[in-house]
């Protein structure tokens, strides 16, 4: 099939048209969570972004199978293949077996995952079900001469490629080859500094919870080789599509590149979409800094998550996202608008074939070039003020939410209802509230009044300060 669907490609440093190796069918593989503690809403960023790549994929034409494993083994604390094994420390923390937290978590990752309507992946693998598959891959890299036992561990040796970092630029490159020449190992087992470990035995981490038998001893899979395995257990030998988040580029995918191409004799994916970091204003959100922020947590506030969905596709995928709860009431505000003016539509009227042509193919222009979601959420508006019909509105809206899926329609008729029907109990709670802000105000307390304000925002109400008082209205 023809198109132009295009995207920056981390490999080849620049946005390349994708041409899968099948016509007309894309092979999309996801790394999925560590389900070892709650996924925070950076995590889920990076979910939506490549939700709506798969969705913008599908819109143009493709048939797509996306593919995406649960690390429920084996991802040590730190992606170098040091520190304490992820699953062990959230085991150690609640006092549950590795399973039962692997399953807590992995329920309320798809929880947050699909309340901001992520389509779930045609194929979901933990890696604790593909142990056979682990264990020969390593068996056919040491076979090759690509690994060596040393230490009671398997390592990959990445003094045998040719060009190992191959994410990186030739200047990155000679700056990583000095980092390698000038740091002190600590494993002492490793030839080489970059190499990365295949597989474990009792020789590290003498507790671990989950051990199999193996040609190496009785241990446990490194983190890096399950993706490879689960990805050519579905997708075969060839992926066209390989996503993460920027943190994932070194050394994970680094390293899966090494092992699979090593194993399989040929390239392996030719197409590799991340996404960048979101940050508070303390920098990239991490699960190490405390409480954990969710999604879950943001519906506990009274926000939609459909509106953080929003929120996110108003940026663009590769730059850094700042989150702040001012930003998330500001996207809040204008999703609430947009929504509502979605469900006051009528559907009346003949629909324009050339209007919604044209629209249609802006908004495929914008998501085809590299997935431009803020220009296409600049359409839905533009539809919004074009002089044509309420009828052609609407079908164009339900054709973009095939890839935006914002549930304006839905939403919107939720805030109307609302809208239409504010009872005595609601207006006595906005009346008191806006009491307490006042009083706060009064006494400098200002980050209370502003968090009143944030309260009342989250729960739909807007409120604005005017000569004759505080005004509010639901939004």
């Amino acid at each position: 099939m023809e198109n132009n669907f295009k995207f920056y490609n981390t490999l080849t440093r620049q946005i390349d048209t994708v041409v899968p190796r099948v016509d007309g069918k894309i092979g999309m593989y996801t790394c999925g969570p560590t389900v070892y503690h709650f996924a925070h809403i950076g995590n889920i960023r990076s979910y939506i972004m490549e939700d709506v790549l798969e969705k913008a994929l599908r819109y143009v034409g493709y048939d797509v199978k996306r593919v995406m494993n649960i690390t429920d083994v084996g991802h040590l604390s730190s992606d170098g293949d040091t520190g304490e094994d992820k699953m062990l420390k959230g085991a150690k923390r609640e006092h549950k077996s590795v399973m039962e937290v692997a399953k807590e978590y992995t329920d309320a990752f798809f929880k947050d995952f699909t309340a901001v309507h992520n389509r779930m992946p045609d194929v979901v693998e933990p890696a604790t079900n593909c142990i056979p598959e682990f264990i020969h891959m390593v068996e056919v890299l040491i076979e090759k001469g690509y690994a060596y036992f040393a230490g009671g561990n398997v390592y990959f040796d990445t003094s045998k490629l040719d060009d190992y970092f191959v994410f990186s630029s030739a200047v990155e490159k000679e700056q990583l080859q000095v980092g390698v020449r000038d740091d002190v190992e600590e494993d002492v087992n490793k030839k080489n500094k970059n190499d990365f470990v295949l597989w474990f035995t009792q020789s590290k981490f003498e507790d671990q919870a989950l051990k199999w038998d193996s040609p190496w001893g009785v241990g446990y899979p490194g983190w890096h080789i399950e993706c490879s395995c689960i990805s050519m257990k579905h997708l075969g030998e060839y992926v066209d599509i390989h996503c993460g988040g920027v943190d994932n580029i070194f050394p994970h995918h680094t390293n899966e590149i090494a092992q699979s191409e090593s194993y399989l004799g040929h390239d392996w994916c030719k197409y590799w979409f991340h996404v960048n970091h979101l940050n508070d204003r303390a920098g990239k959100m991490s699960k190490s800094k405390g409480a954990i922020l969710t999604v879950s947590v943001l519906q506990e506030k009274g926000y939609n998550p459909l509106a953080y969905r929003f929120f996110c596709l108003q940026s663009h995928y590769r730059k850094p996202l700042e989150f702040s709860f001012d930003a998330l009431d500001n996207a809040v505000a204008a999703y609430n608008k947009i929504a509502k003016r979605v469900a006051e539509l009528k559907d009346e009227g003949d629909i324009d074939e050339t209007a919604f042509a044209d629209f249609k193919k802006k908004f495929t222009d914008a998501v085809s070039n590299d997935l431009n979601t803020s220009m296409a959420i600049t359409i839905v508006y533009d539809v919004l003020k074009a002089d044509i019909s309420d009828r052609t509105k609407l079908a164009l809206i339900d054709d973009f939410e095939q890839v935006l899926d914002l549930g304006l329609r839905e939403s919107g008729k939720a805030l109307l209802g609302a809208s239409s029907s504010v009872d005595s109990e609601l207006e006595a709670f906005i009346n008191d509230k806006i009491a307490e802000r006042a009083a706060a105000k009064k006494a400098k307390d200002f980050a209370t009044a502003d968090a009143i304000r944030d309260e009342l925002l989250a729960k739909g109400v807007a409120i604005k300060d005017t000569r004759e008082g505080v005004k509010w209205e639901l939004v």
